[in-house]
C-alpha cells in the first residue's frame, strides 16, 4: 500500500529518542495471515475493499513458507447469530461477517491447504479469545511474519499482543492493507517504532528461505 515521507522523519526522531530498536527473528518463523477473508478482500461485502496487491504479495510469502516447510496459519472473523459485543457496536458493519455467510472464507487466491489452521476470532487481535499461542507452541514457532488487514486494526493489534507474549513479529509491508493511506502509514510507523519490525517482501522471502537465522532482518 502507500508509504509517505513524513513517516521516515518521525521514525528518525523516534530512533534518536531511544525507540525503534531492531528485533531478531528466531530460527522457526511462522506466517500468520490476518483476516484475508472474502469479507475483506471483496468490496461487495460491507467491510471489504481493494486488497488485490496485498493478496498477491501474501501469496508469494505463503508459497515461500510452504516450500521451506514453515508453519502457515490464518485468522478469520465470523460472528454467530445474535452476537453482541462492544466491537460490533463500534463497527456494526462487521455483523455482515456472520457464521455461514460465506464472507468468513479465506480468499481462495491464497491457496490455503487443509493442514493450515484457520482460527476464528471475534476481536481485533489474533491472540484474543483464540488458542493461537498454543498452536504456535505446537509448531515450535519462535517468531511471526504477519500479513493481512487491516494494518491499523487487526494487524496492529496482533503485533501488540505478540510483543506482550514475547514473540518477535515482523509485518511484511507489501502484504498489509488498510482502507485509507493515512491510518495504514501511521500504523506501520507505530508498529515499527514500538512493537515489531516492518520488513519488505524481499526480506521476508529471504528469512523464510534460511535454514537458520542469526541477527535481525533489516
Amino acid at each position: 500500500m502507500s508509504s509517505t515521507d513524513w513517516t521516515a522523519g518521525v521514525l528518525d526522531r523516534y530512533r534518536s529518542g531511544g525507540l525503534a530498536g531492531r528485533l531478531s527473528p528466531g530460527e522457526s518463523p511462522a506466517v500468520i495471515v490476518v483476516d484475508l477473508q472474502t469479507g475483506f478482500t471483496d468490496p461487495a461485502c460491507g467491510p471489504g475493499f481493494d486488497l488485490d496487491e496485498v493478496v498477491t504479495g501474501t501469496r508469494r510469502v505463503l508459497d515461500a513458507a510452504r516450500a521451506a516447510g514453515r508453519p502457515v496459519l490464518f485468522t478469520t472473523i465470523a460472528f454467530p447469530p445474535g452476537a453482541r459485543s462492544t466491537w460490533l457496536r463500534k463497527m456494526p458493519v462487521l455483523a455482515e461477517l456472520g457464521e455461514g455467510s460465506g464472507w468468513e472464507r479465506i480468499d481462495p487466491r491464497l491457496g490455503r491447504r487443509p493442514e493450515e489452521p484457520v482460527l476464528t476470532k471475534r476481536n481485533a487481535s489474533a491472540f484474543a479469545g483464540t488458542d493461537l499461542l498454543a498452536v504456535l507452541a505446537g509448531f515450535g514457532a519462535d517468531s511471526l511474519l504477519v500479513c493481512g488487514a487491516t494494518t491499523s486494526g487487526c494487524v496492529r493489534a496482533t503485533v501488540v499482543d505478540a510483543c506482550a507474549a514475547d514473540l518477535p513479529a515482523f509485518v511484511v509491508r507489501e502484504c498489509a492493507g488498510d482502507r485509507e493511506p493515512g491510518p495504514h502509514d501511521a500504523a506501520l510507523l507505530d508498529i515499527d517504532a514500538k512493537y515489531g519490525d516492518v520488513v519488505h517482501l524481499d526480506e521476508a522471502l529471504a528469512l523464510l528461505a534460511r535454514p537458520s537465522v542469526s541477527g535481525a532482518v533489516r
